[in-house]
């Protein structure tokens, strides 16, 4: 495998996930500490195919499975986070650099011009999803919010 090398912000947010992994007693291998990387460093959503295709030059052999797991791992620790409406994924900045052990309630803002995705970690809309649910009797699990718009960079070109 050869050496990968990921914008200085990325390097520091894969080290600050590697501790993450090593205090749940998990392992960020190489390919997973790669797709991570690929994640982190991409300007908009990461689709899992662009990935193998960027992952094959220094992971022989890769294929559809070899992503889709590593895939599966970082969001069951949760470093990353799926855009369910791209069918793409972005990382998990805020679960990172706070160490956030726990899954959050997730809300993205989806620019329909430029691709970008905006996360928010606003505890208000998780709490009034929560109690909503909660008065249909219904026990949340998980949520992720996706809102389709306009960026401001977008709105501002016109």
């Amino acid at each position: 495998m050869d050496s990968v090398t990921f914008s200085p912000r990325t390097s520091g947010l894969l080290a600050q996930a590697e501790a993450i992994c090593v205090d749940r007693g998990a392992r960020l291998t190489g390919l997973r500490r790669h797709v991570l990387g690929l994640v982190l460093d991409a300007p908009k959503p990461a689709g899992a195919y662009d990935m193998l295709d960027q992952l094959r030059p220094h992971h022989k052999g890769a294929a559809p499975p070899t992503i889709y797991r590593a895939l599966d791992f970082l969001l069951e620790q949760g470093l990353i986070h799926k855009v369910e409406r791209l069918a793409a994924f972005v990382g998990c900045v805020h679960g990172i650099e706070q160490h956030d052990h726990h899954h959050h309630t997730v809300q993205f803002l989806i620019c329909t011009r430029c691709g970008r995705v905006e996360e928010l970690n606003d505890a208000k809309i998780g709490k009034s999803l929560e109690q909503a649910a909660t008065g249909s009797g219904f026990v949340i699990h998980g949520s992720t919010v996706e809102a389709e718009g306009v960026c401001g960079a977008c709105a501002d070109h016109g």
